[in-house]
């Protein structure tokens, strides 16, 4: 939702107003300060008026009590100055025909707006338009507040996820906002997807304007709680005044302050944040030239990179991440689908890829003290090329999730490891592989008991080479008896499995069925679920 507000008056704006006009104005001295607030507007005679002022006045005057003294004069201007009035006004007349040059010289080396009045003007006239038009601003400012004040606890007591709080800032504020860290580095954003965009790719530079003076619409409030600050939100080129920004942020800060006590979300807002960029990346629902900015401003380096991605099967990621911490390596680490967790490493071109996956797979094996394994992709140096990285590391992931319980697990596992079991999942939906599948394990299929008590038979005995032995074992059973069953077995696929063709036919077609029965009964992946939904949207979170 869009709010219209009349912005407060400066100056300049001022100037413009047709009563204004009528007295045909000139800019005598400091036109270069022009764009200063105007929070009111005072009428004064007396000498020493900057005593009666509290700043941001446009202070209206005929001098009739300064003329003929180049001294009060300059006092005169000076005192406005301390008092930080915004402009003066100055009607020419009986005490001055012609602009003072000790005033305008006085109030050119101040810094003070100085306008004349070439012709008669009623100051009450002018008086009445500007003090309208602020407080019908004030107001304006004061209904914003409360309707983005209702509009945020809504949401929050509605449990509304942070993208969603976001959006509706940037509705009201109309411009891109920003949520960081207290290291600058960007956890959401919302707004027009373009302009969100053209800020991500400068942030470096903004970040360091955002972090110290306000500006041209750069407008942040910080985020904490109880001492603590964790982070702030920014509005970015904000086209109001400055005040009412102030309060839109205000407001904001105090209503994500408020949703992260209490605890919308399982994830951190860097998770999410980390979450949103990787799933992007894999779902190719968002061009990855666009991610590139988010990446940058989410802290990951992107300049002259390599790029290696890895999956970690039933990852904890805030063990990968303390793991990446500990090996030194900078990355972001998020959880893709349900049971797996992906890591995007970023490494100097100078280093070695291979070794140091390697290194941060051992050192998470030894910190979960389980027989965990890392599925990496191969490097990728072009960024264009980590969406397609993602995915073959997911695969991998995947196909070596289906080796058999008893097999040594290695540390870190790529493509070229995973061999048959790999290409078949890559076919696993082909309807010619299924249709294949089918036909070869056709006895097998056909009743519960053969596919309870001879399937886990027939996996286990081609997966081992078909060591009748270690068979035996695996099932606790007698050798005379799993040679009945892999005789029932032979006798209801019609094979012989001391052929190797026929057993290499069978095993193809099992790791078919097998494949095909994960992607059935397993979890939909996340990404699939938030590609529909950044299809429709677009937002970046």
């Amino acid at each position: 939702m869009t709010t219209a507000l009349e912005p407060a008056l400066s100056v300049r704006q001022v100037l413009t107003l047709d009563r204004v006009l009528a007295g045909e104005p000139e800019v005598v001295a400091g036109a270069g300060h022009l764009d200063r607030p105007v929070r009111w507007v005072h009428v004064a005679e007396a000498a020493d008026v900057g005593v009666m002022l509290s700043g941001g006045e446009m202070v209206l005057t005929t001098g009739v009590l300064l003329a003929g003294d180049p001294d009060a004069q300059a006092e005169y201007i000076r005192s406005l100055h301390r008092a930080e009035a915004a402009a003066v006004v100055l009607g020419l007349g009986r005490a001055f025909p012609a602009p003072p040059d000790v005033m305008r010289r006085a109030a050119e080396r101040c810094g003070l707006p100085m306008v004349v009045l070439h012709r008669p003007f009623p100051f009450a006239e002018l008086t009445e338009e500007v003090q309208s038009r602020l407080v019908r601003s004030k107001f304006a400012a004061v209904s914003l507040s409360e309707a983005v004040r209702t509009a945020l606890t809504g949401l929050v007591t509605a449990g509304a996820p942070l993208q969603r709080m976001l959006d509706e800032i940037a509705g009201h504020a109309a411009c891109p906002v920003v949520v960081t860290n207290l290291a600058h580095r960007v956890l959401a954003t919302a707004g027009e997807r373009s302009a969100v965009d053209d800020v991500l790719r400068d942030w470096e530079r903004i970040a360091r304007q955002a972090g110290g003076s306000e500006g041209d619409g750069w407008i942040r409030a910080e985020l904490g709680g109880r001492g603590e600050r964790w982070g702030r939100i920014v509005l970015c080129g904000y086209r109001g005044d400055d005040a009412t920004g102030r309060l839109l942020a205000d407001r904001a800060a105090e209503a994500l302050v408020l949703h992260r006590m209490l605890g919308g979300s399982v994830h951190t807002w860097e998770e999410e944040s980390a979450q949103g960029l990787l799933t992007d990346l894999v779902s190719g629902v968002v061009p990855v030239r666009q991610l590139l900015p988010r990446a940058r401003a989410a802290g990951l380096p992107v300049n002259r990179r390599t790029f290696v991605p890895l999956v970690v099967p039933d990852g904890d990621p805030a063990q990968l991440d303390r793991v990446l911490r500990l090996v030194g390596l900078p990355g972001l680490v998020a959880e893709l689908a349900d049971g797996a967790t992906a890591v995007l490493l970023s490494l100097a071109r100078d280093q070695d890829a291979e070794a140091l996956a390697a290194h941060f797979a051992t050192r998470l094996r030894h910190e979960t003290g389980t027989a965990t394994t890392v599925a990496a992709a191969s490097p990728r140096i072009a960024w264009d090329d980590v969406p397609g990285g993602l995915r073959e590391a997911l695969h991998v992931a995947e196909a070596a999730a289906d080796a058999p319980a008893d097999e040594d697990r290695p540390v870190l596992v790529r493509l070229r490891d995973v061999h048959l079991r790999g290409l078949v999942r890559l076919l696993r939906d082909d309807p010619h592989v299924q249709s294949f599948a089918e036909r070869e394990l056709d006895g097998l299929l056909c009743g519960a008991e053969a596919e309870q008590e001879l399937l886990p038979v027939l996996r286990t005995y081609l997966a081992t080479g078909r060591n009748k032995s270690r068979t035996a074992q695996l099932h606790h059973v007698s050798r005379p008896a799993l040679y009945r069953r892999l005789e029932a077995i032979q006798t209801r696929l019609g094979v012989d499995l001391d052929d190797f063709e026929q057993a290499a036919s069978v095993h193809i077609a099992l790791l078919a069925h097998d494949a095909q029965q994960h992607r059935e009964h397993a979890p939909r992946h996340r990404w699939e679920h938030d590609g529909q939904r950044h299809g429709n949207t677009g937002r970046l979170r």
